[in-house]
């Protein structure tokens, strides 16, 4: 998801450039480039799966189908981020709504897919994962047909797949930090997810539940982040750092609109809805008390990821690759302390307090970084417009 994100921001800056010759070179080494990391992840992935599965103490009743399903999720890598790259290529160009439809068209074939590998097939774990892989496929193809229909700058030749160094570098500047950032995100999870096992069972049910809860209330954040690095990378390109500025501006208030609603469905709903993802009964009060706790603590914090979605996509998009990765770090860094630490003192709060922890900390050199810019931007900017108000003239 990173590294095809990244490489589609350059898309973006090619694309509001007016640089058509720019927008299908990167296009085509965006494809050659995933195609590699889809090779070395899948060989990678698939070889370390068996002793990871081990070092994650998979149970032996079902380490089996656990190895059975991951292992062909990732032979089918290629397919997902085939789908991710064409998905990022129609939103650089301004199309959010065609990946939508597709992603829409991809859970339904999933869904399908899996009851009728499963119960016709009796394929067992091996038929969800077969699903999801086709049903990516399936979108990722759909999105092509596409594109080749509605997008002649898509048109691509031979000579635009030539994989010079310059192109090359240039894309892996944005896409590998993105890439990187996912995974330091996922490390920091694990961490805390290791010091929730010390509460046992039901709080990690509840705290699993409300996890959940916490990532469907928040989807507005990840749209309007994505929105975010696109909209920036055209701007960037076309040299509008006033629209970036409004942009950014129109963001956070859309953002802080959408954490009211988030805050109060975790408030007032979040009892209703935790209850559809715990399914073991026996001890259900004690496991919505704790996710109700969770849910109540992260309410107040969601500002924090707001301003963290929009600072962080805005950056990457204008093609910012350290201080994104370094707010990362400092995101992991404060939930792995704040899991170690805080839980000694205030138990299953301090284990609460891990994520929002994270937000904060990684918000700090996002807005500094962001501020920071705008400011050294700005004379360039103002001299750009003097330019172009002096050609108006000459050209009356």
């Amino acid at each position: 998801q990173g590294i095809t994100a990244g490489f589609s921001i350059l898309t973006a800056q090619r694309y509001g450039a007016n640089d058509a010759r720019g927008v299908k070179r990167s296009v085509a080494n965006g494809i050659l480039l995933s195609v590699i990391a889809a090779i070395i992840m899948t060989v990678f992935c698939v070889c370390i799966m068996n002793p990871l599965l081990h070092l994650m103490n998979t149970p032996a009743d079902i380490f089996e189908d656990a190895w059975l399903y991951i292992v062909i999720i990732y032979a089918g890598l290629g397919a997902s981020m085939y789908y991710n790259l064409v998905a990022n290529v129609l939103r650089a160009l301004g199309d959010g709504k065609t990946p939508l439809y597709f992603l829409i068209f991809s859970s339904i074939l999933n869904v399908v897919l899996d009851i009728y590998l499963i119960k016709q097939f009796h394929m067992g774990v091996a038929g969800a994962a077969v699903a999801t892989v086709i049903a990516q496929l399936v979108s990722a193809l759909g999105c092509t047909l596409f594109i080749s229909r509605k997008f002649p700058i898509l048109h691509l030749r031979t000579e635009h797949f030539r994989l010079d160094k310059k192109n090359a570098l240039a894309h892996l500047h944005v896409g590998v930090p993105m890439a990187i950032q996912f995974a330091i995100t996922a490390i920091g999870v694990m961490v805390m997810q290791a010091a929730l096992n010390n509460f046992g069972s039901v709080a990690i049910a509840g705290f699993t539940a409300a996890n959940k809860v916490e990532t469907l209330v928040t989807q507005p954040f990840v749209a309007i982040g994505i929105t975010m690095a696109t909209y920036c990378g055209q701007n960037r390109g076309a040299r509008k750092m006033d629209r970036i500025r409004q942009g950014v501006r129109i963001a956070l208030a859309i953002s802080f609109c959408a954490t009211i609603f988030a805050a109060l469905l975790n408030v007032f709903g979040g009892r209703f809805f935790t209850q559809l993802f715990i399914t073991d009964k026996n001890d259900l009060e004690n496991a919505l008390y704790y996710a109700q706790q969770y849910l109540n603590i992260i309410a107040v914090f969601y500002v924090t990821l707001a301003v963290l979605y929009v600072f962080r996509n805005s950056l990457q998009g204008m093609g910012e690759a350290a201080v994104p990765v370094f707010g990362g770090f400092m995101e992991l860094v404060a939930r792995v302390a704040v899991s170690i630490f805080l839980p000694l003192k205030l138990g299953y709060v301090g284990v609460c307090l891990a994520t929002p922890a994270a937000w904060i900390a990684a918000d700090i050199p996002l807005l500094l970084r962001y501020v920071f810019k705008m400011k050294k931007e700005a004379p360039i900017h103002k001299k750009i417009k003097a330019q172009e108000r002096n050609s108006i003239k000459q050209t009356k």
